[in-house]
């Protein structure tokens, strides 16, 4: 019966797992399609890659994973762009620090 519920789990993920090189080192994230295209949007809006946005998530994140830290720092993202006071201080292009958890 597990095993049945591993196969079709495998079936019905979306998730698509990307490479990304931190620092020093090669990792995989596996992300939901919106959550990828979210991380490129910031990249984008921020002139980085995403090699630069997961290296520096990872040395600030609090989470207990890579991939959690990288959702969570896609939702502070936006939820600060989406407040008036927020949306003036993400550089939205400017190379300035995007925001991270707290």
């Amino acid at each position: 019966m597990f095993h049945r519920a591993i196969f079709f789990w495998r079936l019905v993920s979306t998730l698509i797992s990307r490479n990304v090189t931190l620092s020093d080192r090669r990792t995989s994230i596996r992300l939901e399609p919106e959550m990828w295209e979210a991380l490129n949007e910031i990249c984008d809006r921020e002139t980085r890659s995403v090699h630069e946005i997961c290296a520096q998530i990872d040395r600030e994140r609090t989470q207990s994973g890579l991939t959690a830290g990288v959702r969570v720092f896609i939702l502070n993202y936006f939820r600060s762009a989406a407040t008036e006071d927020g949306h003036a201080m993400v550089s939205h292009g400017g190379n300035s620090k995007a925001p991270t958890s707290q």
